[in-house]
């Protein structure tokens, strides 16, 4: 790995254990590791920028407490420089080019009724952050084969939209007949981690060779084709042979979940520890 200049975190699920905790690992018990490692990275010199599928205003004020310089809300559909309220915020909607926000037009569609239908015992609204306010896409849960949503939606005449899978609910939802249940965005085509990073890159001109993202989804996978390397946390090491095709991207799995698996990220990066002052890579 070269100096690194920025790393890309994911937020539920890598960057916080369960609840939105950063002191708690992934079975709930009291860690530190992942603040440490935070503070690892601003010792570094490393820009933090969060990439996550929360809206704006709940990734905001946790963008503002980690210390990062940038945020990515909605899975890639705004990308928002500072933490404070005169912060820059660049769309970045994809295809869509329609008057309002994509989210109205999302739901003046009727798209995600179709997909609930069609999903019934399979597909669910993932409340209560479905509630909230967004602005690009619409948020659900389940066990679905995107690419069997997306010929649906391409029948229907809404090929314009797409079900991007953000990984898994570690959550218990017993009212789910399911194996396991994942974290699903109905977005505009085009909209993703890796397009809102790539932008990020450019308008900083930053080497992709010295940046790194840290997740546990295909949604951060993807952005293995804009950095130079993607660390997986809470999945098997198997995962470590998803590179990118036509890429010379490095793939890296870390079995540990949650601040535990993002602490081990850090200090593989850093080439130092996540538990004391790093070796500076800038």
């Amino acid at each position: 790995m070269r100096p690194l200049d920025v790393l890309y975190a994911d937020v539920d699920g890598t960057l916080l254990g369960p609840g939105g905790s950063l002191f708690a690992d992934a079975g709930g018990r009291p860690t530190g590791r992942g603040a440490r490692a935070v503070a690892a990275l601003h010792e570094a010199g490393v820009r933090l920028v969060l990439v996550s599928g929360r809206t704006r205003a709940r990734l905001g004020e946790v963008a503002r407490v980690l210390g990062a310089s940038a945020y990515v809300a909605e899975l890639g559909a705004l990308l928002v420089e500072g933490t404070d309220p005169r912060a820059t915020v660049v769309p970045c909607f994809g295809s869509y080019r329609g008057p309002g926000s994509p989210f109205e037009a999302i739901a003046r569609s009727g798209a995600a009724a179709l997909l609930l239908e069609r999903f019934r015992g399979r597909l669910e609204l993932h409340s209560p952050w479905s509630a909230e306010p967004r602005e690009a896409t619409v948020l659900l849960r389940g066990l679905v084969d995107p690419e069997e949503a997306k010929e649906l939606l391409e029948r229907a005449g809404l090929g314009w939209l797409e079900l991007r899978d953000n990984g898994p609910v570690r959550r218990p939802l017993p009212h789910l007949d399911l194996p396991e249940v994942r974290a699903y965005h109905l977005v505009p085509r085009g909209v993703g981690k890796a397009a809102a990073v790539r932008l990020h890159l450019e308008r900083h001109g930053i080497d992709p060779g010295r940046a790194a993202a840290v997740g546990d989804g295909p949604a951060d996978l993807e952005v293995g084709e804009v950095v130079g390397t993607v660390v997986l946390v809470g999945v098997p090491r198997e995962a470590a042979d998803a590179r990118p095709r036509g890429t010379d991207r490095r793939i890296v799995a870390v079995e540990e979940p949650g601040p535990e698996g993002f602490a081990r990220a850090v200090e593989a990066l850093l080439g130092g520890t996540a538990e004391g002052p790093p070796r500076t890579g800038r």
